[in-house]
């Protein structure tokens, strides 16, 4: 027999008023860092759908995975092209299939001609009518294709390089163009051949395309480092700061003066953030009061500046990719992307010291890349040009050290702001001409 008694269940202190429970965000706060992390989870990964129909209203293609407002889909860095293809006439369609491509289209004009080449070519068949069962084309048919990281060319393999587009106007002039693309078709042959071909070609058939952006992210794996200050001798060199020493030679028997360039040892920079520098001049004093009118002015008229600090970007096309007796035959521009803004640092007996930053167009969306004979270099070119060579008590002065840019910034994880870029390892020295790459 069971009795039933009162049992009185212990209780429970009431929790402080000082007592939360924690708190969890997508990002690591400041005081945490992560353990691990899949660029391929990121909960912040766009949702929206890129779609694009027919005229005729046959065919819809939808593709997955897209920013608001974007005029032309976006991937990156090992991305998958998704989405669904929608058949809404499905009246006598035999077969459906999708591709990707990507093509590095150059012409050089009153040169080397021009020269298309294949980066890419990936397709695959969606459907195919069943010649038994009759089975009409479904409505939707989703399709999932994988972007690759690098193509081949003349026997080398390079990284798949970002959309992007150049040209050089006069003689000889250039235009060169990264392009991708994505294209279905829902075939409707007269009649359907016993081995199934793949084609965008057919008089009946219904094709849909639209050209895509492959811009791959990438981020540096080390921070900017703390600027650097300046002590009774000029300034302090740290291992973070690297120095690029040259001279601006005197005429007529003066003292040469000696500059000391300073830029962060990695030279990987995010191309929305201001590059900085240092920059010391040494020489007697005499020299130094004489190179004043030639010398960095903390001036916000960059037209009155006769020492300059500029970010440079080289472009240049050779369709035939080759070099006629060792030399490079090929075309290039070079635009300015970035101006150095000085501040005054610091001066001594005999010397002046600088720091100051440079601030990079807004109008750059890749970094530097190299596609067979279609490449992209960056450079930070530390200049002094006298207005009149002849009158001037120095000579003028070109120092040019290659730097990278990347599209996104530093993390203390190493990841991105917006999470999962491949890093560009700042422990790769840049070398003088050098080759850009997307660690996976």
């Amino acid at each position: 027999m069971i009795t039933a008694t009162n049992v009185i269940l212990p209780g429970y202190p009431t929790p402080s008023s000082q007592v939360h429970s924690p708190t969890y965000t997508a990002a690591p706060q400041a005081h945490e860092f992560r353990l691990a992390h899949n660029p391929r989870l990121n909960p912040n990964r766009p949702s929206r759908e890129f779609v694009k129909q027919t005229r005729n209203g046959g065919v819809s293609l939808r593709l997955a995975g897209q920013s608001d407002h974007v005029t032309l889909p976006v991937y990156g860095f090992g991305a998958s092209v998704e989405g669904t293809l929608e058949v809404h006439k499905r009246d006598g369609i035999t077969s459906v299939e999708v591709q990707i491509e990507g093509t590095l289209m150059m012409e050089e004009v009153a040169e080397g001609g021009a020269t298309n080449c294949k980066l890419f070519l990936i397709k695959t068949i969606l459907w195919v009518k069943d010649r038994i069962y009759e089975a009409p084309c479904p409505r939707s048919l989703p399709f999932s294709l994988p972007l690759p990281t690098t193509f081949s060319d003349g026997g080398k393999t390079y990284p798949l390089p970002p959309s992007h587009e150049s040209h050089l106007s006069g003689l000889p002039g250039f235009h060169a163009k990264v392009d991708y693309s994505i294209s279905a078709i829902a075939v409707k042959p007269h009649t359907l051949p016993h081995a199934v071909k793949s084609s965008l070609l057919g008089g009946g058939d219904w094709a849909i395309s639209t050209p895509f952006e492959y811009l791959p992210r990438t981020c540096p794996s080390c921070p900017l480092p703390p600027p650097l200050v300046s002590g009774q001798w000029g300034i302090i060199e740290t291992s973070q700061w690297k120095v690029f020493p040259t001279l601006i030679h005197a005429n007529q028997g003066g003292h040469d003066i000696m500059v000391k360039f300073y830029l962060p040892a990695s030279r990987i920079f995010c191309m929305h953030e201001p590059i900085p520098f240092h920059i010391m001049f040494s020489s007697s004093a005499i020299s130094l009061a004489a190179f004043i009118p030639l010398g960095p002015m903390v001036t916000k008229s960059l037209k009155t500046q006769h020492t300059k600090i500029q970010l440079l970007r080289q472009t240049a096309v050779d369709v035939r990719n080759a070099s006629i007796l060792g030399t490079r035959a090929d075309i290039w521009r070079v635009d300015c992307i970035g101006e150095g803004a000085f501040r005054h640092a610091g001066d001594g007996a005999h010397w002046v010291a600088f720091s100051g930053d440079i601030y990079i167009s807004p109008d750059i969306k890749v970094g530097g890349f190299r596609a067979g004979g279609f490449s992209a270099k960056d450079c930070v070119v530390l200049s002094m040009t006298p207005p009149d060579l002849s009158k001037s008590p120095f000579k003028e002065l070109r120092l040019t050290v290659p730097v990278r840019l990347v599209t996104d910034s530093y993390v203390g994880d190493g990841s991105s702001t917006s999470g999962g870029p491949p890093s560009i390892s700042s422990s790769d020295e840049v070398g003088a001409f050098p080759e850009f790459s997307y660690n996976p």
